[in-house]
C-alpha cells in the first residue's frame, strides 16, 4: 500500500484538517500518516481557540514518521506559526521528501483568521519553493501574489507570477463567485483549465483540505499531476454531491460517500 503524510492542524469537529486529510487518503487508496502543528477548537460555526504544537515537538513527530514508514507524497496544511515552517522545511529536506502538496491555508471557511503575517513570509520563504504544487483558493493567490482576481485573465496572470516566483506548478481553485467549480492548474509556462460541475451544496466546510488530500493520495500512487488533480475533483464533487447535512453551520462533506460495506451498513430496524 502506498503511504501519504499530513501536516496540518486538527479540527475537532472533524470536517477540515489532519480530520479530514484522514478520511480522504484512506477513501482514495493510501495509508495515511499525520503530523500535527495545532490543536484548533472548532465546529461549523467558527474557530474559538488555537494551541500550536512547538517546533520541537513537531520534528519529532516527522522524525518518526519518516524514519519507519517513509511517505510516497506529503500534503501540507495550516502551520500557523513561522518557527513551525522553518522546522517543517528542515525535516523535509532532511528526508528529501517527495510529491509535496501545500494547501496555504489562510483563513477558515468561517472567515477566521488561521495564520499570523510574519507565518505568511515564512511560508514564501521556507516552504512554497519545495511544493510539487500548490492549491490556493482565489482571496490566498491573492495574497501570495500581490495581485487581485476578477476574472479568469486574472486567475492565468496570479497563478504564472506565483508558479514563476517559487518554481513550482499552482492549481488556483475558482469559486468565491469566480469560475464556480473551474480550477486552473498552471505550470512551466503553460496552463490547463479543470472543469468542475457547480454542486448546490451550502456544507463545503474541509473542501480545500480535501482537495489537496486526495490529489496528494494520487500521486503517492503514482498518477501523473494532472491525472492526480482530476481524480482529486471527481472525488471531492462526490463528496459534496452527497448532501451531507451536519451541524448549525458550513458543515462537512461526506468523505466515505464511496465506501460502501458489511462495515459501513447501518443497523437493521425490526
Amino acid at each position: 500500500m502506498r503511504t501519504a503524510l499530513t501536516i496540518a492542524g486538527s479540527d475537532s469537529c472533524g470536517g477540515a484538517g489532519i480530520q479530514a486529510d484522514i478520511k480522504t487518503m484512506i477513501a482514495n487508496g493510501v495509508y495515511a500518516m499525520s503530523a500535527i502543528t495545532a490543536l484548533t477548537a472548532q465546529n461549523t460555526t467558527g474557530v474559538t481557540g488555537i494551541m500550536e504544537a512547538t517546533p520541537e515537538f513537531l520534528g519529532e513527530e516527522l522524525d518518526n514518521i519518516f524514519t519507519d514508514i517513509y511517505p510516497d507524497a506529503v500534503k501540507i496544511g495550516m502551520v500557523s506559526g513561522s518557527a513551525l515552517i522553518q522546522k517543517i522545511s528542515e525535516k523535509l529536506t532532511q528526508y528529501d521528501a517527495k510529491n509535496i502538496v501545500v494547501d496555504p491555508v489562510m483563513v477558515a471557511t468561517s472567515g477566521a483568521r488561521l495564520i499570523s503575517e510574519d507565518a505568511i513570509g515564512a511560508l514564501k520563504e521556507y516552504l512554497l519553493p519545495m511544493a510539487s504544487v500548490l492549491t490556493p483558493n482565489i482571496p490566498e493567490a491573492e495574497v501570495l501574489a500581490e495581485m487581485t482576481i476578477h476574472s479568469e485573465a486574472d486567475m492565468i496572470a496570479t497563478a504564472k507570477t506565483i508558479s514563476e516566483n517559487f518554481r513550482c506548478a499552482v492549481l488556483c481553485k475558482g469559486g468565491h463567485q469566480l469560475n464556480d467549480a473551474n480550477d486552473l492548474l498552471y505550470r512551466d509556462g503553460n496552463y490547463k483549465w479543470f472543469y468542475g460541475k457547480r454542486i448546490e451544496n451550502p456544507n463545503t466546510h474541509g473542501t480545500g483540505c480535501t482537495l489537496s488530500s486526495a490529489i496528494a493520495s494520487n500521486l503517492a500512487k503514482g498518477y501523473d499531476l494532472d491525472t492526480a488533480v482530476e481524480r482529486a475533483k471527481d472525488y471531492i464533487s462526490g463528496a459534496l454531491g452527497a448532501m451531507l447535512d451536519l451541524g448549525k453551520g458550513s458543515g462537512p462533506m461526506d468523505h466515505g460517500f464511496a465506501i460502501h460495506n458489511e462495515y459501513t451498513s447501518e443497523m437493521e430496524v425490526r
